[in-house]
């Protein structure tokens, strides 16, 4: 059995009530061995300790600055810890917990003969539940189903992570009866869900709180200490933030260029902010995820710099005004 990746990629409002994404840009960093809970929890911002084979933490490794090297996913899965994020993430956080690393009792690398799809929408778990009698959920997000490993992200468009090798995740695509879309798709509801898709400029340039991190609780305050911890502190406790994530959204038949977002000042344009991740439909609707001043209208008139494209802010399914 084989299967076809769609090629129009539709509007958010387009998307199927079930339909799979191949992620081919998503990977994992896998750390083993008898100290790889202790070593991790002093190097990134979510509490490893409070974790299970069953439980998925949102989480960031941050440089000794409190900048983001990379947002991630993490699971355990096979005795392993899982770092999962884009590739494009991959190699800068890769190097820094190898550099600390050789301090403790752990191997840290990329981790090897893992592929990622996504099964995803409203009548996804029916889609999954002919082929599979255990699926995770919300009260327990990660299962584990001989060598599968399958992670519910909960969202307006709920998502099954599903992680094994190449030929098994092959062969569960040629199985499922629906479209199968690009890894842009998943940028698109990486978008629209307000969690931070970093590329690599974008890598050591951020700290959390300017990402919403604090928002999808990827971010102990309780935990102690980890690499950065003193300015992400700072930032939570003295409100020294002025920047924060946003998911803005347009239409243009122009290709998609600058990375970066104006704002109209009377008659004026003034550079807003900057683009982590886009994303274009068939039909012409445009995505952006940008970080732009927190403080930033939601009626605000926006667009891409030297560009007809007009944008509008987008709401995001939490608010920035909760601490924790």
């Amino acid at each position: 059995m084989t299967f076809t990746v769609e090629e129009k990629l539709p509007s958010f409002d387009q998307l199927p009530s079930a339909f799979a994404v191949q992620l081919t840009e998503v990977s994992a960093i896998s750390l083993s061995g008898e100290e790889q809970n202790k070593y991790l929890q002093g190097q990134v911002t979510c509490d490893v300790h409070s974790a299970n084979e069953n439980s998925l933490l949102n989480g960031a490794h941050c440089d000794a600055k409190g900048k983001v090297f990379s947002a991630f996913r993490f699971i355990m899965r096979n005795g392993d810890n899982l770092l999962v994020q884009p590739k494009s993430t991959l190699d800068a956080s890769l190097a820094e917990l190898k550099k600390f690393g050789v301090f403790a009792k752990v191997e840290i690398e990329e981790a090897k003969n893992l592929s990622f799809i996504a099964v995803c929408g409203a009548e996804a778990t029916q889609a999954l539940s002919s082929n599979f009698s255990v699926l995770p959920t919300h009260i327990s997000p990660v299962e584990q189903v001989n060598n599968t490993t399958f992670v519910f992200i909960d969202g307006a468009i709920p998502r099954y992570l599903i992680i094994d090798t190449p030929e098994q995740i092959n062969a569960y695509l040629a199985s499922l009866n629906i479209a199968v879309y690009p890894q842009s798709v998943w940028n698109l509801l990486e978008i629209t869900e307000g969690f931070p898709a970093l590329q690599n400029d974008g890598v050591s340039s951020y700290v959390p709180q300017m990402l919403n991190l604090q928002a999808v609780n990827a971010i102990s305050f309780t935990k102690g200490c980890y690499l950065g911890q003193e300015t992400v502190a700072r930032m939570q406790y003295l409100g020294k933030n002025k920047r924060a994530l946003f998911s803005i959204a347009g239409t243009t038949n122009d290709t998609i260029e600058s990375p970066v977002i104006e704002k109209q000042l009377g008659d004026n344009w003034r550079k807003a902010g900057d683009v982590l991740t886009s994303y274009k439909a068939e039909n012409g609707s445009v995505y952006f995820q940008a970080v732009l001043s927190s403080d930033t209208e939601q009626s605000a008139t926006l667009r891409l710099q030297d560009s007809n494209t007009q944008l509008t802010i987008q709401p995001l399914p939490y608010s920035l005004t909760e601490k924790e």
